[in-house]
C-alpha cells in the first residue's frame, strides 16, 4: 500500500505539471497566431506564391466583401470566373491562388459560383 506521504507527492506533482501546461497554452496560442499573421501578410505582400507569380492578380481585390456582383466580376463576359473551394468569397475572373489560404482558384459557371457563396451564407447582386 502506498503511504499517505506517497499519495500527496504523487498528487503535488500532478497539480504543477497541470497548472504549468495550462499556463504555457495561452502562451503557446499566441505564438500560432503571431505565426499566422506572419504567414498571411507574407501571402499578401509577396509577388511570388506558391513559386508563381502574381502580379497578374491584385489579391486583395479578389477577397469579395458584401454583397457580390458576380456580372461586374465576370469582366470577359464567358459566364465562368474563379473561386476557392475554402474561401468561397475569393473570386476573380483570372486563373491564380488564394490570398488567404494558399489554394489554387478553381473554374465555375457564374450559376455554380452563386450557389456556392449562398450556400455558405454570403450575398449575391441579383440581376
Amino acid at each position: 500500500m502506498k503511504t499517505l506521504t506517497q499519495i500527496f507527492v504523487v498528487t503535488l506533482f500532478s497539480a504543477v505539471i497541470f497548472v504549468s501546461f495550462a499556463q504555457d497554452k495561452p502562451e503557446t496560442e499566441k505564438k500560432n497566431e503571431h505565426m499566422h499573421m506572419d504567414m498571411k501578410h507574407m501571402q499578401s505582400d509577396s509577388t511570388m506564391h506558391h513559386g508563381m507569380k502574381t502580379d497578374s492578380i491584385d489579391t486583395q481585390a479578389i477577397v469579395r466583401k458584401g454583397e457580390i456582383d458576380l456580372k461586374a466580376i465576370d469582366k470577359n463576359d464567358d459566364g465562368k470566373v474563379f473561386q476557392d473551394m475554402m474561401d468561397w468569397n475569393v473570386i476573380s475572373d483570372e486563373p491564380g491562388n488564394c490570398p488567404l489560404c494558399g489554394m489554387t482558384l478553381k473554374e465555375y459557371t457564374l450559376e455554380k459560383v452563386k450557389e456556392n457563396l449562398v450556400k455558405h451564407g454570403f450575398k449575391v447582386k441579383e440581376k
